[in-house]
């Protein structure tokens, strides 16, 4: 697929350099080094959600001394990006939609400017430019993963941060751990002229995508295609062809977006998978897209199903 790096959260080019992993705190004190800042997942972003732009601040700020250790997301020709937590720091107000599929709430430091605040990625992610949108998914993923992996999955003893964020060593057996992320199929299916849609228990009303489930070990991506589209719908998938990918760092997937051509039509939901799956047809799905279907909603904007499914509309998903 030609247009596949124009996803969200991919394409920017971010020179990682794991070749200055070795010592996060030299490339705190080099020159041109900036953070970026996060509190529960949230990115630090000046101005409002109309026209973000990830706040970045000095490796020297007051904001820091409520942040966990640094990260090292790669480097610019202006210097160093890292980025830092604010694990210990508490709002005087903590919100109700906190963990809702989409939280409006914006929380602000006292110790950083009036303009800046933590907004939820979701809401955003298709205004950041792509190097920001794939720094904010890199460095979310990274804490993420440092939250829940605290203990050595050999072991049990607790593990240290090291590589600059990018691994975590065993002081008791030695182990090194590395950052996971999830292989997820997501499958565009089509028969003909219609196209396969499912919705999940808990999502927005009428909201519609595509179905996709995780790469299971010892599976090919093909066979996950055909076994989770078969288990959720019913539907038996022939040929399957790759499209294109992007990291997910909600909490840290990467979706591998595919297209397979069914030689079904009948469909028989998983009641435990699936709350309901339809086809619809091209026309339908150009009503749903323009807001004008009264029944469905297609996937947000920002998500790789969307993009997906435009590609299909418009043809181009050569």
């Amino acid at each position: 697929m030609q247009r596949a790096e124009l996803v969200t959260f991919g394409g920017s080019g971010l020179d990682r350099a794991a070749y200055l992993r070795k010592d996060v705190e030299d490339q705190r004190k080099a020159a041109g080094a900036r953070v970026l800042l996060f509190w529960r997942g949230k990115p630090l972003v000046r101005g409002d959600a109309t026209a973000p732009r990830l706040g970045e601040i000095a490796p020297d700020s007051k904001a820091l001394q409520d942040a966990g250790p640094l990260i090292l997301l790669g480097v610019d020709d202006t210097g160093p990006l890292l980025a830092a937590s604010l694990d210990r720091w508490q709002p005087d107000k903590m919100p109700e939609s906190l963990n809702a599929f989409l939280d409006p709430s914006v929380q602000r430091h006292p110790a950083l400017p009036d303009d800046h605040g933590f907004h939820e990625l979701r809401a955003l992610m298709t205004r950041l430019t792509p190097r920001e949108a794939e720094l904010a998914a890199t460095a979310r993923g990274l804490f993420e993963w440092h939250r829940i992996h605290r203990f050595c999955a050999r072991c049990g003893a607790e593990s240290e941060m090291a590589q600059a964020g990018w691994q975590r060593d065993c002081p008791a057996c030695g182990a090194h751990h590395f950052p996971r992320c999830d292989p997820v199929a997501i499958m565009l299916i089509t028969h003909g002229n219609d196209l396969l849609l499912g919705r999940s228990p808990g999502w927005p009303d009428r909201m519609y995508s595509l179905l996709a489930g995780f790469v299971e070990p010892g599976e090919t991506i093909e066979a996950a295609v055909r076994r989770e589209t078969f288990e959720e719908s019913g539907i038996r998938v022939g040929p399957v062809r790759y499209l294109a990918s992007q990291p997910w760092p909600f909490p840290a997937s990467l979706m591998l977006g595919c297209h397979g051509t069914a030689t079904s039509r009948e469909i028989r939901i998983d009641p435990a998978e699936i709350e309901d799956a339809l086809w619809v047809s091209r026309e339908e799905l150009m009503r749903a897209v323009s807001g004008e279907h009264p029944d469905i909603a297609p996937a947000r904007p920002g998500a790789i199903a969307h993009f997906l499914i435009r590609h299909w509309l418009a043809d181009t998903l050569d």
